[in-house]
């Protein structure tokens, strides 16, 4: 039942800061996975895109 898998399923991407915030908490920390539903695999990816758009500007690390 993970979002990312399936024919149809977004791809994971960095710049893709819409996507990324869903996976974020209202604080700007990452959800885990028992909350997401998302594979062990996907969540790996979707952490790296994450800090990957941190990094670049595209996502805040903090939201106070």
């Amino acid at each position: 039942t993970c979002p990312f898998s399936g024919a149809d399923a977004p791809k994971i991407d960095y710049k893709d800061v819409k996507l990324l915030q869903r996976y974020i908490s209202e604080r700007g920390k990452i959800v885990p996975s028992r909350i997401t539903a998302v594979s062990a695999k996907k969540q790996r990816e979707l952490a790296r895109a994450i800090k990957r758009a941190r990094f670049l500007a595209l996502l805040p690390y903090v939201i106070s």
